[in-house]
């Protein structure tokens, strides 16, 4: 057997033809890598063309350090629903209460905080325990009662609503404790010598480039031992300068100014934490399982309603946290907070490549989404455009976005 593989060794390519033959090899290589994981990279470089397009528009202006720190704390409460309402989306449900949810939320701390004179700490722990529960109620009714998520969390917003109005009866409610302002306005503190730069976010930043790498090659080497499609080696070295580059370009921005903002660090470890759970846990497979395909989860064992139900309980617990950090940035609790907060975390979600039918979309995903949406309201803001256009324009960004998957999908299936 070896004797005639080795007597059909192939003659070696004719002289000046055997390097162009290789670089068209490389080139389909990496051409059919990005066909592959067109969905994983395309809502990333579109991120990166909009991040450029209004840093040419506005003059430089979107990229200065004190703008990128705004547009961190802007839209952090966003980025922390839609973390939440990305893990919603792929079990197969929706949650149209999370706005209301993060009002309620929000005046009940004030209720805690500014009326009773409660201790910050202890009234956090109180409003993320109330938004538990809430998500907990809405699950019990989905996973176990069987009413669609439409409905119950359609109720839920009308309720959590009411009750928003009938806790601040009717009027704005502050101011916070400054020890909470500070968790969604504050910075890191300043240690070490004076480098012209903050000293703790550079440290993060490397810290933080150096985790990506490990964790990038650590997934590509569980992937080859499983026999699963990897990308080319080139795409994926790629992939890695880009990451760093992101990573450290806005490292820098942020160390030029006051440092990173407190809500970072928090959207940090949401962000590696989730993205964790849904990559290795069980529980994250199963939440992949039953949203890709109910029927086989059931029949391989996936306990289903359980599941369901812890999701939407997070999904409580991260409207509670988002209520709280809106709530101590505005330093004030209003009957009118989290308007369309829902439909702002829904499109981040399918921006970021959620599927509608369930069972795809990662946690990456719904910040990649959350960013675009941040990244478009601030530029259009600097530019002068209207918040009449901004609504038109964004709603064109949700139905490309979609509209680019299913042409993806159908793509891949021919």
């Amino acid at each position: 057997m070896s004797t005639d593989v080795t007597a059909k060794t192939p003659a070696p390519a004719p002289p000046g033809k055997s390097g162009g033959a290789a670089g068209d090899g490389l080139l389909q290589l990496v051409m059919d890598g990005m066909r592959r994981n067109m969905r994983q990279y395309g809502m990333l470089i579109a991120l990166g063309l909009i991040v450029a397009l209004f840093a040419v528009w506005t003059d430089g202006d979107l990229l200065l350090p004190r703008n990128v720190s705004n547009l961190v704390l802007q839209n952090s409460y966003i980025l922390i629903l839609a973390i939440g309402m990305m893990l919603v989306i792929i079990a197969g449900h929706i949650d149209l209460s999370v706005g209301s949810l993060t009002a309620f939320v929000g005046a009940m701390a004030a209720v805690f905080m500014v009326k009773n004179d409660m201790p910050w700490p202890l009234a956090v722990l109180l409003c993320l325990a109330v938004g538990a529960l809430a998500g907990a109620v809405q699950g019990f009714f989905i996973a176990y009662g069987g009413i669609p998520s439409f409905i119950v969390t359609l109720a839920g917003m009308l309720i959590f609503r009411g009750l928003t109005e009938i806790f601040l009866e009717g009027q704005t409610l502050g101011p916070f404790p400054e020890g909470l302002q500070k968790v969604a306005n504050g910075f890191l503190p300043e240690v070490g010598p004076n480098t012209n730069y903050h000293n703790l976010t550079l440290l993060l930043g490397f810290a933080m480039i150096a985790f990506v790498v490990f964790q990038e090659f650590r997934d590509r080497r569980r992937q080859q031992e499983f026999n699963l499609d990897v990308p080319p080696f080139n795409l994926f070295l790629l992939k890695l300068v880009a990451l760093g580059a992101a990573i450290l370009t806005l490292t820098m921005l942020l160390a030029s100014y006051k440092g990173a903002p407190i809500v970072l660090l928090i959207l940090g470890v949401l962000l590696v934490g989730f993205g964790y759970v849904m990559r290795n846990a069980i529980v994250g497979r199963h939440i992949y399982a039953i949203g890709g395909n109910l029927p086989a989860a059931k029949l391989s064992g996936v306990k289903d309603k359980k599941v369901t139900f812890l999701v939407f309980l997070n999904m409580g617990m991260l409207a509670a946290l988002a209520g709280l950090v809106f709530a101590a940035r505005f330093n004030a609790a209003s009957p009118k907070a989290g308007l369309n907060f829902e439909l702002e975390a829904i499109a981040a979600s399918f921006i970021g490549g959620a599927s509608m039918s369930g069972g795809v979309g990662t946690v990456l995903g719904a910040i990649i989404g959350g960013l675009v949406l941040g990244v478009l309201n601030n530029g259009m803001n600097l530019v002068g455009i209207g918040t009449d256009w901004q609504q038109v324009i964004k709603g064109l960004v949700l139905l490309a976005a979609v509209g680019f998957d299913v042409w993806n999908k159908r793509k891949v299936g021919s």
